[in-house]
């Protein structure tokens, strides 16, 4: 359904573009506003009759206006709750503490040193 709309509405989008380039312009702009010659076609001027593609760029407006609604709506009804900030997932565990005596030479104790066999210099002296 969302991607229903969501291609009619580029295809009003794009049916709008067409029909608001296709329209003569009326020239003036905020020059006719001051007075003049100029008055009847501006803002204050009388009701010009609507062409065609005066009306089908209201109706496209509005469609694309209550469109992008419709969909706004449901797209923000669809996602949930969901922060911009992305915080890894802790997948590690913590090092277990090394306990004298305990594991072996796998498990991050050093081998026992055996009796009687020459070690560093503990710095005693001679």
């Amino acid at each position: 359904m969302y991607g229903l709309l969501l291609a009619i509405l580029i295809v009003d989008g794009i049916f709008m573009i067409v029909v608001v380039l296709l329209q003569a312009g009326k020239g003036g702009g905020l020059a006719s506003v001051g007075g003049g010659a100029g008055m009847t076609e501006g803002i204050m001027g009388g009701r010009q009759a609507a062409t065609v593609l005066t009306r089908a760029t209201w109706i496209s407006g509005s469609i694309f206006m209550g469109l992008a609604l419709v969909l706004s709506i449901m797209s923000s009804r669809s996602a949930g709750v969901q922060s911009v900030i992305q915080v890894p997932a802790q997948t590690t565990t913590a090092p277990q503490p090394v306990l004298p005596g305990v594991g072996g030479e796998g498990a991050g104790v050093a081998a026992p040193v055996p009796v009687g066999t020459p070690s560093a210099p503990t710095g005693t002296g001679n």
